[in-house]
């Protein structure tokens, strides 16, 4: 999935963009390069102009304008984290990170080495879903189900394959869905309703599906614009607003009219970029990895949720924003995986197995 943020990251740059931008030093260079027939194309090359493309459509339509322009001089390094449990397996590549409550652990999900593991109150880290017990694919948003405990989690691979699973609270197997059109899918992020119903991303398709676990069917949800890789969703208290963050930012999806739009960020700020997306007492938390600058951020809601009325950095620029992605809140703290690697993973192998170390879940105070 490398390639893929690679990708987005350089699409998005484009909103904050001027039209008379001069191409940065090394872009420049490659142009001398071209010329004389040394480098050939990268070979995203194609994927980064079909996301370009998409981005000069949305931008008369998307009020974020705050990606990656103003970011660090706006919001310098902010470090409140601190270390909560590291993992030694240092080639898990974790995505996922989900709290149960009731056990009192996290559950961790593994692109890498494709299984689930569990992080108990003191720290200790067991498999969950053994990497060689039912031959999942590499594993990505976990959520619980809010009435029993079990443990929803989304799992895709680069060429289009995904699946949803279902687990009970001893990682048993219960049900494994997959979409039934021949279209590439990637199931992303999720959330679970009150009913069992579970809304998840579709990142390879740039859709957002419901799935009914009764009917066991897959329906696309109507956005009203183009979604640029839609990652992080969060689903408010009320059950029925649901936001989804994308490369440019972040839309609320009404489940009961299927109305949508986008949330204001205000002038000087963005909500682009989400990989994890969290729903807090009317505030998002978002973990912000595709716009520029990684940080943790905690974003106050208007009453009716349609606009940012304060935006809190929680952590910025330092040792636990290296490549952050997803969390998990229990009471008043974010857990968030702190150096997913997932840059040193090309498709399903390592690219440097000397830079792999070890897994480190930080914990820091929401506001």
């Amino acid at each position: 999935m490398k390639r893929t943020l690679r990708s987005l990251f350089l699409a998005s740059c484009l909103i904050a963009a001027l039209p008379s931008l001069p191409l940065p030093a090394h872009s420049q260079e490659k142009e001398k390069e071209q010329i004389k027939g040394v480098l050939a194309e990268p070979a995203d090359a194609a994927e980064v102009r079909e996301q370009i493309a998409v981005v000069e459509k949305l931008k008369t339509v998307v009020p974020d304008r705050g990606a990656v322009a103003a970011v660090r001089r706006d919001f310098p390094t902010v470090a409140r984290a601190q270390l909560a449990f590291v993992t030694e397996e240092k080639d898990l590549i974790p995505e996922g990170l989900a709290y149960d409550a009731k056990q009192n652990l996290f559950y961790l999900g593994s692109l890498n080495r494709k299984k689930i593991v569990k992080i108990d109150a003191e720290g200790r880290v067991s498999d969950f879903v053994p990497a060689d017990r039912y031959g999942l694919l590499p594993v990505l948003g976990i959520r619980l189900d809010p009435t029993d405990g079990t443990v929803w989690a989304n799992t895709f691979e680069d060429a289009g394959r995904t699946e949803l699973v279902h687990f009970d609270s001893a990682g048993k197997l219960l049900g494994r869905f997959a979409p039934k059109d021949s279209a590439k899918h990637g199931f992303n992020d999720l959330v679970v309703r009150k009913n069992g119903e579970v809304i998840t991303t579709d990142s390879l398709s740039s859709q957002v599906f419901r799935f009914d676990p009764r009917s066991q069917a897959f329906a696309p949800l109507l956005v009203y614009r183009i979604l640029l890789y839609p990652n992080g969703i969060a689903l408010a208290d009320d059950d029925r607003s649901v936001y989804v963050a994308d490369g440019v930012g972040v839309v609320k999806i009404d489940l009961a009219d299927n109305s949508s739009r986008d949330v204001d960020p205000g002038p000087r700020d963005t909500l682009a970029g989400a990989d994890g997306l969290y729903w807090r007492n009317g505030s998002l938390i978002a973990v912000q990895n595709g716009m520029g600058s990684p940080r943790v951020a905690a974003f106050k809601l208007s009453k009716d949720g349609n606009r940012v009325t304060q935006t809190t950095v929680l952590e910025n620029r330092t040792q636990f924003t290296a490549l952050p992605t997803t969390g998990a809140i229990r009471g008043n703290d974010f857990y968030f995986i702190a150096n997913s690697q997932i840059d040193n993973l090309n498709g399903d192998k390592i690219m440097d197995v000397t830079k792999l170390a070890a897994v480190r879940i930080a914990v820091v105070r929401l506001p």
